[in-house]
């Protein structure tokens, strides 16, 4: 069992560097906070006896060494990035965590077949550049060197903030692991939802990352004058957008997995007293099949069509982004489940509607998640919180899972 006691007590260390008045944290990658964050946790990789180094895209890993050196590694780890404003539970539980599993391990003197390594990826958030999973995808070889001239707002570029830290952006390519080097990829995280809550459960596994379909659709029609038009004379484009919103809530509920939001929406002109002639919204759509997402789409599309032709407006509607689902290893999940099973937790799967850093590592190795429970669902906020008691048993779930995957001696 790993001491609950030292992964509070330093997940709470962690919680004073970038700390805000609010009570939130703002770690930015290659900011001096992310640096202080890094040199806390380097700390505690030592504490654990375990080989550190940072890569070429400033990733910070720790190594616990197997009995077969040249063994494919067995990864763990998530981020200790935020958002502005986050909370210090999403990421750094999956970070800190992986060092107590492996420090857990080497003091009651455990040897695994395979080494392990714990990973703190570089900028999985996006905040700072709205370009984000950096360190995943550079150790995967999905980091092109044009992408580090994303800037943040005050113009400097990923490839700027980087030469700041010491790094050579011009080197990121040695940061990539071959194929074949990495056995597995164990991401603890928390849900940042209230399934596990719902069902009064501490932990679960994962069974896939929902792929996001990101559409905007734009409707026009004719604006006018509130009070002369007539209802049966107008082709009013916000009418139209308010009706296929509520194809869009009906046609995702009726999968059961599918979840799709309308978050921004645009009128024009905008006046109290004018019939809109335009109209944009968003569409985020998820699911954890391809499939499944993809017919609800289309369902989606066919009634949006059918709404503004009848209304007589018309409608563009533009791919915004469209990523493939990830499913988790059969393995890693089989391997999760009998941990929760040997420690007395209801082995209990769900899909993670939120991307993490193991979506760009699944062309790499097999990828597979924990997620701890999250108190009220609340997440990128300061009031995020997991207990010290869910936490625990949340990286027991690990240390089981990573021992499995190593295959202990």
């Amino acid at each position: 069992m790993i001491n609950q006691e030292r992964l509070w007590d330093r997940l709470m260390k962690l919680a004073h560097i970038g700390k805000q008045e609010s009570g939130g944290i703002t770690r930015l990658s290659f900011t001096a906070e992310e640096r202080a964050a890094k040199d806390l946790v380097k700390s505690f990789m030592l504490e654990a006896g375990l080989t550190v180094w940072e890569d070429a895209v400033g990733n910070l890993i720790g190594r616990k060494e197997g009995r077969n050196p040249d063994a494919p590694v067995v990864l763990v780890g998530s981020h200790i990035d935020s958002v502005y404003n986050g909370g210090n539970f999403d990421g750094p539980l999956g970070v800190l965590a992986g060092v107590e599993v492996l420090q857990t391990m080497n003091e009651q003197g455990v040897v695994t077949e395979h080494p392990i390594e714990v990973i703190a990826f570089t900028d999985e958030e996006g905040a700072r550049f709205s370009y984000g999973m950096i360190g995943s995808r550079g150790i995967a070889g999905r980091l092109e060197r044009s992408e580090l001239e994303h800037k943040d707002k005050q113009g400097v570029s990923i490839a700027e903030a980087m030469r700041q830290a010491g790094l050579n952006p011009d080197e990121i390519g040695s940061a990539v692991r071959p194929r074949g080097s990495v056995k597995a990829y164990v991401e603890l995280h928390i849900e940042q939802g209230k399934v596990l809550e719902s069902r009064n459960l501490s932990v679960g596994v994962v069974s896939g990352l929902a792929g996001p379909l990101w559409l905007k659709f734009v409707l026009e029609g004719e604006a006018g004058h509130a009070g002369t038009t007539p209802m049966s004379l107008r082709q009013d484009p916000l009418a139209a957008a308010a009706q296929i919103m509520l194809a869009i809530e009906r046609e995702s509920a009726k999968t059961g997995t599918t979840v799709g939001t309308v978050g921004q929406i645009q009128v024009s002109p905008g006046g109290i007293n004018i019939i809109p002639g335009r109209v944009e919204f968003s569409l985020d759509l998820r699911d954890v099949s391809e499939a499944v997402r993809d017919e609800v789409e289309q369902a989606i599309r066919e009634q949006a069509e059918r709404i503004c032709r009848e209304r007589g407006v018309g409608l563009c509607i533009e791919l915004l982004q469209r990523i493939a689902p990830v499913p988790c290893s059969e393995e890693i999940q089989a391997a999760a489940k009998q941990a929760c099973a040997a420690l007395g937790f209801e082995p209990f799967t769900l899909p993670s509607g939120a991307g993490h850093d193991c979506m760009q590592l699944v062309d790499l190795c097999p990828v597979g998640m924990i997620f701890a429970r999250s108190k009220d669902g609340i997440s990128h906020n300061p009031a995020e919180f997991s207990s010290k008691e869910d936490c625990a048993d949340s990286a027991n779930v690990l240390y089981q899972t990573v021992l499995q995957l190593a295959v202990q001696l």
